[in-house]
């Protein structure tokens, strides 16, 4: 990294720790295309005219930043950073535009489109997750704006909440695939939000189908990965997951019987290599070495044996991604930060 890089980030007792100055340069990255609506990625289904018009018509809160999901995770990180560096210089800008977008008026907009027989498949599951993450981190943000958007934002969670319940008992195969499909990092955040919500039902649905997929797993093919264009690790995103799912000793037992190569004096796992970051899909390699450090401390933490050498295996993947988020081509940009600010902020 450059020195400037290196001032956006801190290594405590063998952690990366973002920095103020971090914290302000990667705020700067969805607000900057958070309101802005073009180019945008639609991913609903038009049966008629009725929705034909710009992205905000259709998605008056999320309709910035290419497309619908990444829209929502800019939301969420910006809600974090709030949380963590409440005096970041960016703050008034990210309250004002936080507060126009999750209005209760674009909300109810926003729901109606899920709602819709056509469109009962929309970002499913990625996007539902993000969204769930979302309200999440509004109702652990003590702080009356966090307040008001958590009201605004539920009807459009808990709306989410039963799609899951209705979709998941009808699923007869996991979805493993390194992008926005893949199944365990969907179920993964849906839980984190059950959790904080006490919603019984959503916990009880995703807990059947986390067993009923991944409880008899066993050496996962990560030597197969990654794919050319992923972004997530279908291995480390379900052993990230299980632990969740698992008491702590069935998880041990569990994770070294599915991933028994990162419990090897040796692990052979390189990060991911991006040659072309205009490339939308290409560069959902730097995304991938993000979400395969914050699995990988998550795995660390919960795991009994090889803690440093997965928590250097994190650090090495955090470290080949964290100069390339702010490229400055758009197709990475528009979305990284998101990723990165978890990494950072979740270990």
């Amino acid at each position: 990294m450059s020195e400037a890089q290196e001032a956006h980030y801190q290594i405590r007792q063998g952690k990366y720790i973002l920095t103020p100055a971090g914290a302000s340069h990667l705020a700067k990255l969805p607000l900057k295309c958070m309101q802005q609506e073009f180019p945008y990625k639609t991913g609903i289904t038009f049966t008629d005219s009725a929705l034909l018009g710009k992205p905000a018509s259709y998605h008056p809160a999320f309709y910035g930043c290419f497309d619908w999901h990444s829209s929502v995770h800019g939301h969420w990180m910006l809600v974090r950073l709030l949380k963590l560096f409440p005096d970041l210089p960016e703050a008034a800008e990210a309250r004002e535009k936080l507060a126009q977008n999750l209005s209760t008026e674009n909300i109810s907009r926003e729901i109606k489109i899920f709602q819709s027989k056509e469109n009962k498949g929309l970002e499913r599951t990625y996007g539902w997750a993000w969204l769930l993450q979302l309200q999440n981190e509004l109702l652990n943000w003590d702080d009356p704006l966090g307040r008001q958007l958590s009201m605004n934002l539920n009807p459009l969670a808990q709306q989410l909440s039963l799609m899951y319940q209705e979709y998941l008992p009808k699923m007869v195969y996991p979805i493993r695939v390194g992008e926005h499909s893949n199944l365990a990092f969907g179920l993964r955040l849906a839980w984190d939000y059950a959790e904080t919500t006490k919603d019984h039902s959503l916990k009880a649905v995703i807990k059947e189908t986390a067993l009923r997929f991944y409880k008899d797993d066993s050496n996962a093919p990560i030597a197969w990965e990654p794919g050319g264009s992923d972004f997530l690790s279908p291995s480390l995103e379900e052993a990230d997951l299980m632990w969740r799912i698992l008491s702590p000793a069935e998880y041990h037992t569990w994770v070294v019987k599915f991933l028994p190569s990162l419990f090897q004096p040796e692990i052979s796992l390189a990060p991911g290599q991006v040659k072309d970051r205009s490339d939308g899909k290409l560069v959902h390699l730097d995304g991938l070495n993000l979400s395969r450090a914050w699995d990988l401390y998550g795995i660390a933490k919960h795991s009994k044996k090889n803690k440093q050498a997965l928590l250097n295996l994190a650090n090495t993947h955090l470290k080949a991604a964290l100069p390339h988020v702010a490229s400055g081509d758009y197709m990475g940009e528009h979305w990284l930060a998101s990723f990165a600010v978890y990494a950072l902020t979740t270990q």
